[in-house]
C-alpha cells in the first residue's frame, strides 16, 4: 500500500497553492484566501509568515472596512522583486519584458524582425533586450528564468522548434541559442505563442472561470492553444494545436507545409490581401489597413473581409464539434478580422456546428491583447516555483 503525502509535502503543496493564487488573482485577504483554499485561518497564517520570509509576497493591513473587528491582511505577490524575462519570435516582431511575479509586465522592448531572419540574427538583438533590461533591476531582486514564445511548432522534451513555415525555420534550438546568449541560473523554457496566450487568457484574461477554451492566434499562419477540463492540450510531442493545417479546402491553394487548401491558406493573411489587391504589402499594419478600408465602405475590402470570416466560422465550427468549448478567441491579427466579420463568421458557425456544441459558446477577444503572449511565455518560468516555492525559487 502507497503511504500517503508527509506533512512536508503536504505544507509545500499548499504553499504553492497559495502563491499560484495570489499571483493569478493580485492582493487578496487571508479571511478570502482562508474561503478559496479550504484552509483554516491559523494555517493560512503560517503559509504566508513561510512565504513571506522566502521573499515571495508581503502583507499589509487594509484600510478600515467600517465593519466590527480587525481588517484581515492582504497578501501580495512581490512583483517588483521576483521576476522573469518573457521573449517573444513572432512573424514581424521580436518582443521582450521583465514580469514579476503576479503577471506585472515592469519593462518592455521590441524590434521589427525582418522576414527571412535567421535563428542568430533573432537570438542577438533578444539578448541584448535583456541584458538592457538587467540593468534596472532591483538590488535583491530573484530572478526565476525566462519564458520564450515562438510562432512554430515546439518539441516540449527539449524547446527545438521542428517546424515554424511562416518564419522559416526547421529544428533550430532557439532557446538553447538564446540561454546561451542571456546567461544566468535560471533555465529557459519554450513553448507555442498560441499555447502560451490561452494559458494566460484562461487564468486570469478572457476565458477565466472557463475550463474549455480555444485560443486562435493568427498571423501569417494560424495556430491555437487549446483548454480542456482546465489543463492544456498540447498533444504527444508538444505539437498539438496547428489547426492551421486542417485541409478544410482539398483543391485549395498550396500552403508553406507542402499540403493543399490548409485553413491558414484561406483566412491568413496573404488571402486577405491578395483579395483585397494588396498583395505587394505585408504584415500587420496591412491586415488593420484592409479591415478599416472596409469599416469605410471599400467593396474590395469588404469582400476580402466577407470571404475570410465565412472560412473562419467553417473552421472553428468544426473546432467546436471536436472540442465542444465554452469560448473560442481570437488573437493575433484574427482579432482585427472578427471585429469587422463577426457577423459572418457566426452564421457559419451555426451552420456547421451542432446544436449541442454551439448553443453556450461565446466569441470573444483576447482581454490581455499582445501582452498575452508575453505574459504567457513568463508563466512557464514561473511554473516551478508555483509549484513549490521554496525550492523553485533561484537568487
Amino acid at each position: 500500500m502507497k503511504a500517503g503525502p508527509s506533512q512536508e509535502e503536504v505544507r509545500r503543496h499548499n504553499l504553492g497553492t497559495l502563491l499560484r493564487y495570489v499571483h493569478i488573482h493580485g492582493a487578496t485577504s487571508r479571511a478570502e484566501l482562508t474561503t478559496k483554499l479550504g484552509l483554516n485561518r491559523s494555517t493560512i497564517g503560517a503559509l504566508t509568515a513561510d512565504l513571506t520570509a522566502a521573499g515571495l509576497v508581503t502583507e499589509k493591513g487594509q484600510r478600515e472596512t467600517g465593519r466590527a473587528g480587525r481588517p484581515s491582511l492582504l497578501v501580495r505577490p512581490e512583483s517588483a522583486k521576483v521576476y522573469a524575462y518573457a521573449l517573444n519570435i513572432e512573424v514581424d516582431r521580436l518582443r521582450a519584458a521583465r514580469v514579476g511575479l503576479g503577471g506585472v509586465i515592469l519593462d518592455r522592448r521590441e524590434a521589427e524582425r525582418p522576414r527571412g531572419m535567421q535563428v542568430v540574427d533573432a537570438v542577438q538583438p533578444l539578448a541584448a533586450f535583456v541584458q538592457e533590461m538587467g540593468k534596472d533591476v532591483p538590488a535583491g531582486a530573484r530572478y526565476v528564468g525566462a519564458g520564450l514564445a515562438v510562432a512554430g511548432m515546439v518539441r516540449r522534451a527539449d524547446g527545438m522548434v521542428r517546424l515554424a513555415p511562416t518564419i522559416g525555420w526547421v529544428d533550430q534550438p532557439v532557446g538553447e541559442a538564446l540561454l546561451a546568449e542571456i546567461g544566468g541560473d535560471g533555465p529557459m523554457i519554450v513553448g507555442n505563442i498560441a499555447d502560451v496566450s490561452a494559458l494566460v487568457e484562461h487564468s486570469r484574461g478572457a476565458a477565466a472561470g472557463r475550463d474549455n477554451v480555444i485560443y486562435l492566434y493568427g498571423d501569417v499562419g494560424v495556430g491555437a492553444g487549446i483548454i480542456a477540463g482546465g489543463r492544456r492540450i498540447t498533444g504527444h510531442g508538444g505539437y498539438g494545436g496547428e489547426v492551421g493545417h486542417m485541409v478544410v479546402n482539398p483543391r485549395g491553394n498550396p500552403c508553406s507545409c507542402g499540403s493543399h487548401g490548409c485553413w491558414e491558406t484561406e483566412i491568413g493573411e496573404y488571402p486577405l490581401l491578395k483579395l483585397a489587391g494588396r498583395e505587394d504589402r505585408s504584415g500587420r499594419e496591412a491586415v488593420l489597413g484592409v479591415v478599416e478600408a472596409a469599416m469605410r465602405g471599400d467593396w474590395a475590402a469588404q469582400q476580402a473581409v466577407r470571404h475570410v470570416g465565412e472560412w473562419i466560422g467553417l473552421g472553428v465550427g468544426n473546432l467546436v464539434n471536436i472540442f465542444n468549448p465554452e469560448a473560442v478567441i481570437f488573437g493575433g491579427t484574427l482579432r482585427d478580422v472578427y471585429l469587422v466579420a463577426a457577423a459572418q463568421i457566426r452564421s457559419r458557425l451555426n451552420e456547421v456546428a451542432l446544436p449541442a456544441c454551439r448553443e453556450h459558446i461565446r466569441l470573444r477577444t483576447p482581454e490581455l491583447g499582445t501582452d498575452a503572449a508575453l505574459i504567457g511565455a513568463a508563466e512557464l518560468a514561473f511554473e516551478t516555483l508555483l509549484a513549490d516555492p521554496l525550492l523553485g525559487a533561484t537568487g
